[in-house]
């Protein structure tokens, strides 16, 4: 995941709804999915962190080669956050995109899924 470019399509994403020490870097937040969330930090999902503050964010990603922290703090407004608890949310990536450009994600819907047609018309 290249920060700018969105994260790669069809990538799971996985919300820590509950607020984490930011002075954490990667291997930090990479034990807190370890022992708090019970995942693996490794796996290529995408685990989103936040701050007390709602205007700073981190994700922690494995894209093969390394782990990725990806950081930002808004200058203006805060993030749209889940409600605080103690637990995870998944959301899709595009709802990820938009979270972290500071949009109003829960508005963001994935399309339905379509049935395959069984014949050509």
């Amino acid at each position: 995941m290249i920060p700018g470019s969105g994260p790669p399509a069809g990538v799971k994403v996985v919300v820590a709804t509950k607020p984490v020490d930011f002075r954490r870097g990667m291997d930090g937040l990479a034990r807190s999915v370890k022992e708090e969330l019970r995942a693996d930090p490794f796996c290529g999902v995408v685990y989103v962190f936040r701050a007390k503050r709602a205007d700073r964010i981190k994700l922690l990603y494995w894209d093969g080669s390394g782990l990725v922290l990806y950081a930002k703090r808004l200058e203006q407004g805060a993030f749209q956050w889940p409600k605080i608890t103690d637990g995870v949310m998944r959301m899709t990536a595009v709802q990820l995109a938009a979270l972290v450009a500071g949009m109003e994600w829960t508005r963001v819907v994935s399309p339905r899924r379509t049935q395959t047609p069984k014949e050509v018309s």
